[in-house]
């Protein structure tokens, strides 16, 4: 998966990666993921749909956004990206797509995401 720590191996199919998309534009365009969360949030027993987009390019995450919010920073964790928004902390696992926020103890959140259509 992309956002797994990179190897010395891996580091160098990056740059032969990268040199191919520099004489290839087709293979350098960015792409994104949107992402549909249903989450709900204890203990109001609210349901509420987040958007998530993912914008990468070959070498990594180069943008992520909430609700249209871009957070200050990220994290990439083995199976996901983990970040915060106002005072949510969010963990967003992409293998399973589920989400999972806490509101520093006073509350929680946990849905699944589904990719939007394009």
């Amino acid at each position: 998966m992309f956002w797994r720590p990179c190897t010395p191996r891996k580091r160098t199919l990056g740059w032969v990666g990268l040199a191919l998309a520099v004489f290839n534009p087709v293979l350098a365009a960015p792409s994104s993921v949107v992402l549909n969360c249903a989450v709900v949030y204890l203990p109001q027993r609210s349901t509420w749909v987040r958007e998530v987009r993912i914008d990468w390019d070959a070498k990594a995450i180069r943008r992520l956004r909430i609700d249209g919010v871009e957070p200050y920073g990220f994290s990439l964790v083995p199976h996901g990206v983990v970040t915060a928004v106002d005072n949510e902390r969010i963990q967003i696992e992409l293998s399973a797509r589920q989400w999972q926020s806490d509101f520093r103890g006073l509350a929680t959140g946990r849905g699944r995401c589904t990719t939007a259509p394009d």
